[in-house]
């Protein structure tokens, strides 16, 4: 048996409402636009795929390691949809003009190392996804967005999570918990 798991931080309910406030507005009820529940807004740090339920205690105590770091300063930029050649995410792009982020990512990535896992080669974009195109359609792209909101995130700590698949949109459950310093 296995688990789809990821390290993400986790946002304040406000600002995850505020979100998915945007992404109602931006995609203006195009049916072929899902918005993401405000409960599912996040930002990941490590995508693990698919994984052995023996690897959820190590993982857990990696992020639990990781308690007490220091909040990082992060802020809401543009509208950005990804995968630019073919969009299938409407996300809002993160600003961490302090460069906290990063070395968070990074931290997180030589643990991860340290537990055996490939580092992604992939640059990282931090973001934050608000909306999905269902199977079957295109992305609105030449429609105009409205402007992102100005948020100073409110960010709570990192929590490693496992995404259930099927019958729906994905669906996520917090396996662990560190809380950021404030």
């Amino acid at each position: 048996m296995s688990a789809r798991l990821f390290i993400a931080v986790s946002l304040g309910d406000e600002d995850r409402r505020t979100l998915v406030a945007w992404a109602r507005e931006a995609v203006a009820g195009d049916r072929g636009m899902r918005v993401v529940a405000a409960e599912q807004v996040h930002l990941t740090l490590a995508f693990l795929g698919h994984r052995s339920l023996d690897e959820i205690g190590p993982l857990s105590e990696l992020v639990e390691s990781l308690s007490g770091w220091p909040a990082p300063a992060l802020s809401t930029g543009a509208a950005l949809w990804l995968s630019p050649r073919r969009p299938h995410v409407l996300t809002v792009a993160v600003n961490d003009d302090a460069a906290a982020l990063d070395s968070l990512h990074t931290t997180v990535w030589d643990g991860l190392e340290k537990l055996g896992y490939e580092r992604e080669e992939r640059r990282f974009r931090p973001h934050l996804t608000v909306a999905r195109v269902r199977h079957g359609w295109s992305a609105p792209t030449a429609l105009p967005l409205p402007p992102t909101p100005q948020l100073d995130l409110d960010v709570r700590g990192i929590t490693l999570m496992r995404s259930f698949l099927g019958g729906g949109p994905a669906r996520y459950e917090a396996l662990t918990q560190a809380t950021f310093e404030a």
